[in-house]
């Protein structure tokens, strides 16, 4: 096994966890913090949108059997990556698109992906998805970690988190 960690923000930290933890050869995923400035981040404090702070998740995978070009495919799926500091109703730097990289051929295949997108015309809009190296990231506080499975009745994800994964997956993309 050859582990690898990649960083990925595309709005609400809940959604991206619900859909990661679905993929095979993904072996854990922490939602958490990345790309701020404050060396004690909060959920408080990266609600208000001012410490530069973007909810992200941390994916561990196994890149033997999942490559990293596959992970960013769905990336690319599970959300807008045309619009600047927003996801649906989530609104601010916090929801950003990002992908922070964590070894240097991860740029390379995160920038070819982009490109590859771009080319293939799939968006109306640029791509505004920031890619930027890892300087730290930090996990979210303990509620917030794999929210959407002990939390599925409450409104916010049966209302934005499950019709999110029943797209996904009637696309092909789920596991």
């Amino acid at each position: 096994m050859r582990e690898e960690v990649i960083v990925l923000g595309g709005g609400c930290f809940w959604c991206m966890e619900a859909i990661f933890r679905r993929v095979e050869g993904v072996l854990r995923v922490t939602n958490g913090y990345a790309g701020g400035r404050d060396p004690e981040p909060t959920y408080e404090k990266v609600s208000s949108g001012t410490t530069g702070y973007a909810e992200v998740v941390e994916i561990r995978f196994d890149a033997d059997r999942l490559s990293l070009k596959d992970l960013l495919e769905l990336f690319w799926k599970a959300h807008d990556p045309t619009t600047r500091d927003r996801q649906g109703a989530d609104i601010g730097s916090q929801y950003r698109s990002v992908i922070f990289f964590t070894e240097p051929h991860q740029q390379i295949i995160a920038r070819e992906s982009m490109q590859e997108l771009h080319d293939l015309g799939h968006y109306e809009n640029p791509i505004v998805t920031e890619l930027l190296p890892l300087s730290q990231f930090h996990p979210a506080e303990a509620y917030h970690q794999d929210y959407y499975a002990r939390n599925s009745f409450a409104p916010y994800c049966r209302m934005v988190i499950a019709p999110k994964l029943n797209k996904l997956e009637a696309n092909g993309t789920g596991s």
